[in-house]
């Protein structure tokens, strides 16, 4: 049994304040392997007011202070993949070659915030002024389950390039991947105060945060009705936000797509993450006259897509992260069926052969726009096909979300994708399977989020300009 009993304030791993005791499950099996201690508001108040004794210095510190420790952090980090590995295979049940990734991601994003720093210039001559882009104090940084390391990781990354102190609220349903990244961070001996994080619940820890008047921004990446509460809860001192929420992110297959290789890419989109993404492609377009030949391409197609132990290398799709989102999924796949969409692949109940927090890769036609499977964010393994009759409809049925993360585009032909993307309402569009850049920015449009992350815009994400007029010109 895995105890996590301490939580890290002010340089050191310390008993928390907090008595509450947490399970940890391996989704593959549902058993419990660990538990964590939870901090609770003392232990948020007394990482807020070390981060705030760290804030004045680290501030003032240069660029070159700075880019050290992101290199070194990404050091410590890359030296810890094969352990972030295992915890996330254990706690998330991220196939391995998924926990691969985010493993990598989570160290590479100290590199790309040190690559972003160098190339930023933090003063600049704007008229007759000289305006210099100031770290905009101490920041909350609250992380989901779903990608918790590098949540962890990419936010701090940029906080800590913008002269930011800062304290993490990570999700307490990952605290063996948190533990892994903290004993690197530890390592790195960065001044006391300068990141703080706290195992807590998002109403308690999360709450303080967002509350405490010592904190002078919030980046959260979660869920839409939790970003509106955070929202809601720091206008009362006027903070910075940052919000990364929930998507239902459209797949336009245009009508001169070769589907031998759209189809893949369709189902690629969507069951990434085991389903559970907020970018996943969750509706996929096609064109009414090629519907037939689309599920048939699907039919095929889905052969490659497994649901298996994480560690087999053939395994597509992990389990879900908790028996409460196993249930959450199994409820969406009913209300898909009694709303008179047809099953063309998967359904209710576990695979054959698993258990666990295991469901099946499910993927409905005969949806309309109007059904809550097509408007509702799932969170799983669960695809919807629309059809469209035109380029004009597929377009409005793509937008016809109150979502506005990312979106894909899929055709034989660049221009016209390039043309159908510029009209999508989204953050990001991906065109033919166009592999992430950790230098573009990420966010949303509508109730997606607000602000962007990664990035020069990442990095200004935790600025403030400051004029300063009538000096003597440097």
């Amino acid at each position: 049994m895995q105890e996590i009993s301490q939580v890290y304030i002010d340089g050191r791993f310390v008993e928390p304040h907090g008595t509450e005791l947490f399970d940890l499950h391996n989704p593959v099996t549902g058993e419990v392997f660990g538990r964590v201690r939870l901090g609770d508001v003392e232990d948020a108040r007394a990482a807020i007011a070390a981060a705030r004794r760290a804030f004045p210095s680290w501030s003032r510190s240069t660029k070159t202070e700075r880019i050290a420790l992101l290199h070194r952090l990404y050091e410590l980090m890359d030296a810890r993949k094969d352990a972030l590995v295992d915890a996330i295979v254990l706690e998330y049940g991220a196939p391995m070659s998924r926990a691969t990734w985010m493993a990598a991601h989570a160290s590479n994003s100290f590199m790309d915030a040190a690559r972003t720093l160098e190339k930023f210039d933090l003063k600049q001559r704007i008229g007759t002024a000289d305006v210099i882009m100031q770290s905009v104090g101490v920041v909350g940084l609250i992380t989901p389950w779903n990608s918790n390391a590098g949540f962890i990781c990419s936010k701090l990354a940029y906080a800590l390039a913008a002269g930011c102190t800062a304290v993490v609220k990570p999700s307490e349903m990952s605290a063996a991947q948190t533990q892994v990244v903290l004993e690197a961070l530890h390592e790195a001996g960065a001044p006391p105060g300068l990141f703080n994080i706290v195992n807590g619940r998002g109403d308690v820890v999360g709450a303080e945060i967002t509350a405490n008047p010592g904190i002078s921004k919030i980046s959260f990446t979660g869920s839409t009705a939790v970003g509106k509460a955070i929202l809601r809860g720091a206008a009362e001192t006027l903070k910075r936000v940052t919000l990364e929420l929930g998507g239902k992110s459209p797949t336009v297959i245009l009508d001169d797509a070769d589907f031998a290789k759209a189809i893949p890419l369709a189902l690629e989109a969507g069951f990434m993450n085991s389903g559970q993404a907020c970018i996943a492609g969750t509706r996929i377009l096609v064109p009414a006259s090629r519907l037939d030949e689309a599920i048939a391409q699907i039919k095929t197609a889905i052969r490659k897509v497994k649901a298996g132990a994480p560690r087999d290398a053939d395994t597509t799709v992990g389990p879900m992260v908790s028996q409460t989102q196993y249930e959450r999924v199994q409820r969406y796949i009913r209300l898909g069926i009694e709303a008179g969409a047809t099953v063309v692949a998967g359904g209710e109940g576990h695979p054959d052969g698993l258990g666990g927090y295991f469901v099946k890769p499910t993927i409905f036609s005969n949806v309309t726009n109007d059904m809550r499977i097509a408007r509702e964010e799932i969170f799983g393994p669960v695809l919807c096909i629309l059809t469209y009759e035109d380029e004009a409809e597929a377009i409005a049925i793509a937008n016809d979300t109150p979502y506005g993360l990312q979106a894909y585009v899929i055709s034989s032909n660049p221009d016209r994708a390039s043309a159908v993307a510029n009209q999508i309402e989204a953050g990001r569009v991906v065109i033919n399977g166009a592999p992430h850049d950790p230098a573009v920015p990420f966010g949303g449009f509508k109730q997606s989020g607000i602000g962007r992350e990664y990035g020069v815009f990442g990095l200004q994400a935790y600025l403030e300009p400051k004029a300063v007029l009538g000096g003597i010109r440097s």
